[in-house]
């Protein structure tokens, strides 16, 4: 399980917003919050919470478009969907959607955190490896190895880092002296320009076109991003 558990609540009602996350700081992990579904969704872009309590039915976006949106984006955190309807239609239809739970309000304070505590120890127990997927790439950190379409890519050097880097978080604008912080260390005393040498790299191996980059896309006067959702 990861050293510092985070958990994201998206809830529109402040009340059991702030029960659940009394009782999920109660157990030590640290809680995330957010009022509707946008919020909720660049929750998960900006800080990959480890886990996610999400309501169905939220003020802008439902439940499950917001469990469709996280996916599309590659991230397979563990879900956990809360609802107020004791149907079987809508928890056929969240699981389909990619939630991992589905719990129907009222719920018990004890049964939220047995729920929340089960999903843990099945994502992240024995033989847990922190494997990330955005667009047909498949990156896997424990191995320190990335599949574009189920082929091996040949990575060296940076390379592997900084397309992990830049995969996290799809759409993510960075500049090239961010990059250099967060792939090269706040250390590194190098030219920006060795950012652009290893996009050009980079684009070489996953890129159909390199001169027409899908993946790693250019942004003028700023740096560079991973293909987002609707990129």
């Amino acid at each position: 399980m990861p050293a510092t558990t985070t958990v994201l609540i998206v809830e529109d009602d402040v009340s059991l917003r702030e029960t659940v996350q009394l009782y999920i700081e109660r157990e030590g992990l640290h809680c995330l919050i957010a009022g509707n579904g946008a919020a909720g969704t660049a929750q998960v872009q900006c800080f990959r919470p480890d886990l996610v309590v999400l309501d169905l039915m939220l003020p802008d976006i439902s439940g499950f478009e917001v469990c469709r949106e996280v996916r599309a984006l590659g991230y397979f955190v563990p879900i956990l969907m809360l609802t107020a309807r004791a149907d079987e239609g809508d928890r056929v239809q969240g699981l389909a959607v990619g939630a991992d739970d589905y719990l129907t309000k009222p719920f018990s304070a004890k049964e939220l955190v047995a729920r929340v505590k089960a999903l843990l120890r099945r994502a992240y127990g024995p033989g847990y490896r922190d494997v990330r997927q955005a667009h047909g790439i498949i990156i896997d950190r424990d191995q320190h190895q990335a599949f574009l379409n189920g082929e091996l890519l040949d990575l060296r050097g940076k390379e592997f880092d900084l397309l992990a880097q830049l995969a996290d978080r799809p759409g993510r604008a960075y500049t090239r002296e961010q990059l250099l912080e967060q792939v090269w260390g706040c250390d590194f005393a190098g030219d920006t320009r060795v950012v652009d040498v290893y996009i050009r790299k980079l684009r070489e191996k996953i890129e159909l076109d390199p001169s027409h980059p899908e993946y790693i896309q250019t942004l003028w006067g700023v740096g560079y991003r991973f293909k987002g959702a609707s990129a």
